[in-house]
C-alpha cells in the first residue's frame, strides 16, 4: 500500500493571510522525507488554495510523483498537459463547496471525460477517476479508458458507526469489481487515524491519497510526525 499525501490545506493557511508562506513546497519535501510515496494538490476553478505556480514547482522541485486533482475543465486540463504530473485524478467541482463532495457523474458525462482521459493519456499521465464504487459508474470508467479509479470513501468516513459496514461493504464490492476489469484501485476522502482499519478492509488498494487529517495532525505533532504515524498504520495493510 502506497501513502499519498494531500498538501491543499498548507496552502489554504497561505491564502487566508496572502502571504508566500507556509509553502506547500516546503510540505512536499518533509513529506518525501518522512517516506510518503506521492504528493496531491488540487488546482481548483477558484484557485481557493493551491495556485498554477505551486502546481509548476511541485512537479520541478520535489521528488515524489505528483498526483494533480482537478475538474474535468478544459483550462485546466491545458495546464495539466503542460506539467505533465504523474497522475491526473478527475474529480467533481462545485464553487459553493467545502470540500469534494461525491464521485464524478461518469455515465452523465460520458463523452467529455472520454475525450479528456484520451488527451491526457496520450501526453504519458496516468488518469484516474474519482467516483462512488457503483459497478454501472466503475464499468464507465474502463469504458472511457481510465486505467485507474479512486473510491470516494468520504461517505463511509463520516457516516455514523451503525451505518458504516453497509457503506464498507459497498466500497469492498466496488474494489473487487474494479479490480475484476484490470483497474488499479486507490481510494481517499475523509480518512484520519481513527476510521482508516475499515478502510484497511477493503481490497486491492494501491493507494490511499490522504490530506485533511495529515495536515491537521501535524498542527500539534509536526508534519513528518504526522505522516510518518500514517505511513505506519497504512503498511498494516495485506491487500
Amino acid at each position: 500500500m502506497r501513502l499519498g499525501v494531500n498538501i491543499d490545506h498548507v496552502a489554504t493557511l497561505r491564502e487566508a493571510r496572502g502571504t508566500v508562506y507556509p509553502d506547500p513546497l516546503d510540505a512536499a519535501i518533509l513529506c518525501a522525507r518522512a517516506g510518503a510515496h506521492s504528493i496531491t494538490a488540487h488546482l481548483r476553478e477558484d484557485r481557493r488554495h493551491i495556485q498554477d505556480d505551486d502546481i509548476f514547482r511541485l512537479k520541478e522541485l520535489q521528488t515524489l510523483p505528483l498526483n494533480l486533482e482537478m475538474a474535468n475543465d478544459e483550462s485546466i486540463i491545458e495546464i495539466a498537459l503542460n506539467v505533465k504530473p504523474a497522475e491526473v485524478c478527475l474529480v467533481p467541482e462545485k464553487r459553493q463547496e467545502l470540500t469534494t463532495e461525491g464521485g464524478l457523474d461518469v455515465i452523465g458525462h460520458l463523452e467529455s471525460l472520454k475525450d479528456s482521459v484520451a488527451s491526457l493519456t496520450e501526453a504519458g499521465i496516468e488518469v484516474s477517476l474519482f467516483v462512488e464504487p457503483h459497478e454501472m459508474t466503475l464499468a464507465a470508467c474502463k469504458d472511457i479508458g481510465a486505467k485507474v479509479v479512486e473510491l470516494h470513501t468520504g461517505a463511509y468516513c463520516d457516516a455514523e458507526p451503525q451505518d458504516r459496514p453497509v457503506l464498507l461493504e459497498q466500497l469492498i464490492r466496488g474494489a473487487d469489481f474494479a479490480h475484476e476489469m484490470g483497474m488499479k484501485v486507490n481510494a481517499g476522502h475523509g480518512i484520519n487515524l481513527e476510521n482508516l482499519g475499515g478502510i484497511l478492509c477493503i481490497p486491492h488498494l494501491h493507494t490511499l491519497n490522504i490530506g485533511h487529517s495529515v495536515i491537521c495532525r501535524a498542527l500539534f505533532h509536526g508534519l513528518e510526525n504526522a505522516v510518518s504515524e500514517m505511513l505506519e498504520a497504512v503498511m498494516e495493510y495485506n491487500g
